[in-house]
């Protein structure tokens, strides 16, 4: 059996705890940097063991597997001294703050031998993969525009890790990641990138537009950001029909596939069977059961790819985070 740590205690490592416990997964440790807080989480949901700092977790040789739910500014430095302690590790998205961190830790992977995977939930869950399917197999002809949008409104506050530099906040690291994710997963490597931002008085994007351009003449629009709240849909558009993912497109149970006179040809529905966490869980699961170093669903050349575009938009922006200089 997998036995799972987690490092963390906040609201995506109480879903993931869910999710675990809902699959019937071995909750072996969970740590925070309170005692208190951590046995508190496992009695809650069942872990057999709560430490008061991540390096008891990360030495704890019963544990295959270490799902990491800290800040992202905290991602780096967590996910090594796990891999340095023989763990493999989820990571939450974004994998890290920068290229330069993510290859850092992808390559201590490596060395190790350990299996490294960033938790982009939504490659894996059953509505991404039908909408992959249907393009894959042509069911909208060639892919030319895709749109997608997460906007979320969120009231300033000055304490809130969304809003501080020093904790990977803004909107790109947290929202974009998922547009940027899903259009390259369609769309490969963008060939030209533009974009533009509305930075706010703590030096992080509060709204940003992206816009790919692809080999061939295929584009991607995004926007992202914290200032209104949006549907938050997403469309592909090809030359013989389009797709249409439901509302919060990034966890979306619903598809729809239509043909150029704007007639549903098909429609699916998949309804979580927990809470949309159990795919990836299953699928780190599998990974390691059959020896794999990293997912076909999330290899790291997508990770890497996503970090990049995000790079550049930053490098446009002018926006830097403190622990980059």
């Amino acid at each position: 059996m997998i036995r799972w740590g987690i490092i963390g205690t906040g609201r995506i490592a109480r879903s993931f705890a869910e999710a675990l416990r809902g699959n019937g997964s071995v909750l072996g440790a969970v740590a925070s940097r309170s005692l208190e807080k951590a046995e508190k989480f496992a009695e809650e949901f069942g872990f057999e063991k709560a430490y008061g700092s991540y390096e008891e977790l990360a030495n704890d040789d019963s544990l295959n597997i270490v799902y990491i739910a800290t800040p992202m500014s905290a991602h780096y430095e967590n996910t090594l001294l796990c891999l340095n302690s023989g763990r493999n590790v989820l990571c939450e998205k974004s994998i890290a703050l920068n290229c330069t961190q993510a290859e850092k830790m992808f390559a201590a992977a490596h060395e190790k031998g350990l299996f490294l995977m960033e938790a982009m939930w939504m490659k894996f869950r059953p509505t991404f993969l039908k909408v992959k399917q249907w393009v894959d197999e042509g069911r909208i002809g060639k892919v030319q525009f895709i749109k997608a949008d997460f906007n979320n409104f969120v009231p300033y506050d000055k304490d809130d890790r969304l809003f501080k530099a020093e904790c990977g906040g803004g909107a790109l690291l947290d929202l974009s990641v998922y547009p940027l994710t899903f259009a390259t997963s369609l769309l490969g490597e963008p060939v030209n990138i533009s974009s533009h931002a509305h930075i706010g008085r703590d030096g992080v994007d509060l709204s940003n537009e992206i816009t790919l351009e692809f080999e061939g003449g295929a584009f991607a629009a995004t926007t992202s950001g914290f200032e209104v709240q949006n549907r938050n849909n997403a469309v592909i558009s090809g030359d013989k029909g389009s797709i249409l993912l439901g509302d919060w497109f990034f966890c979306s149970a619903e598809c729809t596939l239509y043909d150029l006179d704007g007639n549903a040809v098909e429609e699916r529905v998949f309804p979580p069977e927990i809470n949309g966490y159990e795919y990836e869980i299953r699928e780190a699961e599998r990974c390691l059961a059959n020896g794999l170093k990293e997912s076909p669903l999330v290899p790291t050349e997508s990770t890497m790819r996503v970090m990049a575009i995000m790079d550049r938009c930053r490098e446009m922006w002018g926006m830097k985070f403190p622990q980059e200089g």
